[in-house]
């Protein structure tokens, strides 16, 4: 969901999470009832750390839009070097005040018919596990639709306002009704829900959709629960800025607003100091445990929709790489969007009139991106390792070290020829081009517009 849309009603949901956290304390302990597990837990889930996510608008990957579009083209998602496929809300959408918004939840149990069946889902994910990737679901757990069943059964779990009205909590979206995170039984509720797919489906975690709407209260016990799920390892993905979700409910993962709004707005459009990115790597993982990570990108459903494509953010199509490599190697988790890998310049809506991606080859792009996502992937420097910055106000300089393993990795942000003078403690001798194994010279050392080396020693 669009972070900006959702920002008018942070001073109410604060008010719930203080009020609910002495009532969800005293929430009687539930008996789930689960329904019979389909398939085998898959166990090649990775640490959040080591994921490289990679993000399914099914209304806008194929002509189709289903399940099974999907499925057909999990090969060139495995070849492009992902290893988690995160797949938007699946759910049936609201039909009253509608506006065709998958974010306005009719059912949290049921697939939405235009994609398929439960068995095209369970099909899928087959599919998927027997290629190594991990599947996370969309969770839209702030609000509901309000034709949602739990408006007419419990309409006490939701927000009224002084006419005893269910309050809509975002101006601009009249499709969804908020739900009162200080009522045990919406916990119940959800987390029920939460654990009916990694059941019925064998999903390998979610993706929290407004991550900073349900109490933390919420999240600390629904985690937990989650986690309890015999054989089940579960990655979880925040979409929230209250860093209190990240560090200290269970998340493995969370989205880094800050890193992408300083990319697009402060460094490439404003053209401010690229030193910027400094002080959000310092301000987000500040206190944080040791495996947990930032998910960074260059698009995603929002951006994509309402900001712009890669292409237009980031001046180009060199741009655009280059910040991708920053995004993917300084201190975070890269997440691709569809299309992006094969340079659809398009935008690709998520509701509204479909507009599927033309699924064009661009080889060279293509094969850009494998090779630093492999890369990424096979060098635990980049994931894990320590970082060390070495920016100017222009270039992206960083290194990241383990062990004997050290990886350099320089990236013009403008759009024109920059001279760096690489620092006395990173050294000019010994580095070689992390690709071909070929010696680089660093002594006088100009970046052409939007250039990028990755180098390792």
């Amino acid at each position: 969901m669009k972070k900006n849309a959702l920002s008018s009603f942070l001073t109410l949901l604060a008010g719930l999470a203080c009020t609910g956290s002495a009532l969800a304390q005293t929430a009687p302990k539930a008996a789930y009832k689960d329904p019979a597990p389909y398939g085998k837990p898959f166990a090649g889930v990775p640490d959040g750390r080591n994921a490289t996510i990679y993000q399914v608008n099914m209304r806008g990957f194929s002509k189709e839009g289903t399940f099974k579009a999907v499925t057909a083209r999990l090969d060139s998602v495995k070849a492009l070097g992902a290893n988690v496929v995160y797949l938007m809300p699946i759910f049936p959408i609201g039909k009253l005040r509608a506006v065709d918004s998958p974010f306005a939840v009719q059912n949290y149990t049921a697939v939405n018919p235009e994609f398929g069946s439960l068995s095209d889902l369970r099909t899928l994910i087959d599919a998927a596990h027997a290629r190594g990737l991990a599947v996370i679901l969309d969770w839209v757990g702030n609000h509901t639709s309000f034709d949602h069943a739990w408006v007419t059964q419990h309409p006490d779990w939701y927000v009224h306002d002084a006419a005893g009205n269910i309050v809509n909590p975002i101006p601009d979206w009249k499709d969804i009704a908020q739900l009162n995170w200080a009522k045990p039984e919406v916990h119940t509720a959800m987390i029920q829900a939460l654990r009916y797919w990694v059941f019925a489906a064998n999903i390998d975690g979610y993706r929290f959709d407004y991550a900073d709407g349900p109490s933390q209260e919420f999240f600390t016990e629904a985690l937990a629960n989650l986690r309890a799920i015999p054989g089940h390892k579960l990655l979880m993905l925040a979409e929230g800025d209250k860093k209190k979700y990240y560090l200290q409910a269970g998340f493995d993962l969370c989205y880094d607003f800050g890193f992408m709004n300083t990319m697009k707005g402060d460094i490439f459009a404003k053209g401010k100091s690229v030193k910027l990115i400094d002080s959000v790597n310092t301000a987000n993982y500040r206190n944080a445990p040791a495996n947990a990570s930032m998910v960074r990108y260059t698009s995603n459903h929002d951006i994509n929709a309402w900001d712009g494509t890669p292409q237009q953010l980031f001046g180009g199509e060199r741009g655009m790489m280059a910040a991708f490599v920053v995004a993917a190697y300084m201190k975070a988790v890269p997440m691709i969007y569809n299309g992006q890998e094969v340079g659809y310049a398009e935008r690709v809506p998520f509701m509204g009139a479909r507009k599927p991606i033309a699924w064009t080859p661009n080889p060279a792009l293509t094969r850009e991106y494998k090779q630093l996502i492999r890369f990424r992937n096979g060098s635990n420097a980049v994931r894990n390792g320590t970082l060390a910055s070495y920016s100017t106000d222009d270039v992206c300089a960083f290194t990241k070290t383990d062990g004997k393993e050290q990886v350099l990795v320089l990236a013009n942000l403008r759009n024109a020829a920059v001279n760096y003078p690489v620092p006395a403690s990173v050294g000019s001798a010994g580095w070689r081009n992390a690709y071909d194994g070929k010696p680089a010279a660093l002594t006088n050392l100009t970046l052409q517009p939007y250039q990028y080396l990755i180098l390792k020693k």
